[in-house]
């Protein structure tokens, strides 16, 4: 332990306490712009890069960084003296002489970290513009991300969180001075890049050079399309989030809400992905038992473990990372896919219109879900089964738009017949969620008997890795779970080497699985916002009256009447899909 003052109070922390965490425990705040703690992975980003921190150490001559300075024994530490604050006020100005000062149109105004420390610091002017080297990038624009390098500001943030928590490595820091800037190497295009467009660097980006591609234009001007049947399906960790932007508390369920908001914005019908998530359980349920079935009975060339197929950023990240293992996940397509299939065929004849006639709309917590939808062998004769899919983020912006009182919006369920759903469904929206659905499903079928649990509550949690095994009357069925990429990649490493002995794994790409979605309202990797709503999503599972897929009447309906028996021909031509080895260039 050490012992020192700040602003002339003691305080005594450990030793390799910096300077910044013993003032926060004081309550002292201390501007930051590039650190970024991720506590709960052990991860610090503090290059020290901005000075914005800085404060006066006695005995030191130069102003210190507080986020890198580790206390020392009798430091005496000053953090808002008239030297500190004149210097981040030169700091800031330095740093907005270079940065575009379209603040009334960016897309991360009012969000922005470094519009809100400029208004803290109080700067109304900036000197010496004239002498700003101002740098003029290109724009990237790709499906799902755009990128700005005219507002990045290096706090490399983006980067700590691609390369040390994904492991994706699509960027990183080139050149400079004023040209510095974090980018794909090469200085090539997104699309181009191992980037997997999981939209944790937008997430965590201080101001607006990393953001999702807007959607929302588009979908106003097909919903105003008088020719245009406009559906809409909405994902199971938007109802647990969506709330935050109105100014609810983190894990406020707001599905009746959700569903009488989209109404009022004008779609033709509101349906929940929760139905076509049930629908994955019995696609990718009967495929693992199939598997099983056959391993169990003696046949070594079934390949397992099988992985789930529900994250659109890890589908993109083994075809990228791991092109020799394309043949393990499953082949069942993500429940948005699923629903625009199934939307687009069984409903639009039910409607009897055109497919081309029907525009599908997917709110999704999720940055990938935007490249999913455009991918080629989701389209037929080059009209995709999911026209549109736009974030949290978005929705909550094309609510506000609209002028809808969100927050006084009486409870609506959803349209059926593509909105009935169990509480096996909803949990996809958490990490490890996916696996207990098919769980729950494959156990009664495979052992014929009820289940004697219905909460798996081993397969639930935060770890990164998670393992366990679960007794199907008396055949044990090992498990591994892993959310976040950086994890992924461990444990597929794992299974390469023989570490793990695996039946079934399911990976999300982000913190939490979906409910930490790149596309959700900005958590900044707040583990315990994320554990709020995963929390709500065990919440609305528990007051289902039906909690297990494969009593999911419609759903039962859908293959009595159109699409036959689960993994049959019709249902694998239209609910299940294949992978492609990515080049990275």
């Amino acid at each position: 332990m050490v012992k020192l003052t700040i602003d002339g109070a003691s305080i005594e922390v450990k030793k390799g306490t910096t300077v910044y965490q013993a003032a926060k425990q004081m309550g002292i705040n201390i501007p930051v712009l590039c650190y970024m703690n991720l506590h709960h992975l052990g991860i610090e980003n503090k290059p020290a890069g901005c000075r914005i921190c800085v404060v006066e150490i006695e005995g030191r001559r130069n102003l210190a960084p507080s986020c890198s300075t580790e206390c020392m024994e009798g430091m005496v530490v000053k953090t808002h003296t008239v030297r500190v604050i004149n210097a981040r006020k030169t700091v800031m100005e330095l740093l907005l002489s270079d940065h575009p000062k379209d603040c009334l149109i960016c897309s991360k105004s009012g969000q922005c970290d470094l519009q809100e420390i400029a208004q803290t610091l109080g700067i109304r002017e900036i000197h010496a513009v004239e002498n700003a080297a101002v740098s003029t990038y290109r724009k990237d624009v790709s499906p799902a991300l755009n990128r700005d390098m005219d507002k990045c500001i290096m706090c490399r943030r983006c980067e700590t969180i691609c390369n040390k928590v994904q492991t994706v490595g699509a960027l990183n820091a080139i050149n400079r001075g004023f040209t510095a800037v974090v980018a794909p190497a090469f200085e090539q295009d997104l699309i181009d890049s191992p980037c997997t467009f999981c939209g944790q660097c937008v997430a965590v980006c201080p101001t607006g050079a990393l953001t999702e591609f807007d959607d929302t234009r588009n979908i106003m001007k097909a919903i105003a399309d008088p020719t245009k049947t406009v559906i809409v399906q909405t994902a199971p960790a938007v109802r647990a989030a969506l709330g935050e932007e109105f100014g609810m508390e983190a894990g406020t369920l707001v599905t009746g809400k959700l569903a009488a908001a989209l109404r009022r914005i004008g779609f033709d019908k509101v349906f929940d992905t929760d139905f076509a998530a049930d629908l994955t359980i019995m696609e990718e349920g009967t495929e693992l038992l199939d598997r099983l079935t056959k391993y169990l009975g003696g046949d070594k060339s079934v390949k397992l473990p099988i992985l789930t197929s529900c994250c659109p950023a890890w589908v993109n990240f083994f075809e990228t990372y791991y092109p020799t293992m394309l043949d393990i996940p499953s082949t069942a397509r993500s429940p948005q896919q699923m629903f625009g299939s199934v939307a687009k065929t069984y409903y639009a004849d039910q409607l009897g219109i055109k497919r081309e006639d029907m525009v599908v709309v997917s709110i999704m917590p999720c940055l990938a879900k935007k490249y999913e939808c455009q991918r080629d062998e989701f389209k037929v004769n080059g009209n995709p089964d999911v026209d549109f899919s736009i974030s949290t983020r978005e929705l909550a912006a094309l609510i506000k738009t609209y002028n809808i009182d969100f927050v006084s919006l009486p409870d609506e369920d959803f349209d059926a017949p593509l909105g009935e759903s169990t509480g096996a469904a909803v949990i996809f929206g958490a990490t490890g969620g996916v696996i207990e659905a098919a769980v729950r499903t494959a156990y009664e079928v495979f052992t014929g008997k009820s289940l004697p649990k219905i909460d798996f509550t081993e397969l639930r949690g935060l770890e990164g890795i998670r393992q366990a095994t679960i007794d199907f009357n008396g055949t044990p069925i090992n498990i591994g779970i892993a959310h976040q990429l950086g994890n992924a990649r461990k444990l597929l490493d794992g299974i390469k080497n023989g570490m793990y002995n695996f039946h079934a794994i399911e990976i999300m790409a982000c913190p939490g699985g979906c409910v930490g979605g790149g596309g959700q309202p900005y958590h900044h990797n707040d583990i315990e916002i994320i554990r709020k709503r995963a929390n709500a999503i065990y919440e609305e599972d528990r007051s289902k009256p039906i909690r297990v897929s494969h009593e999911n009447k419609e759903v039962l309906q859908l293959y009595k009447e159109f699409l036959g028996e689960p993994y049959g021909d019709l249902a694998h031509e239209l609910l299940h899909t294949h992978y492609v080895a990515r080049e990275m260039v």
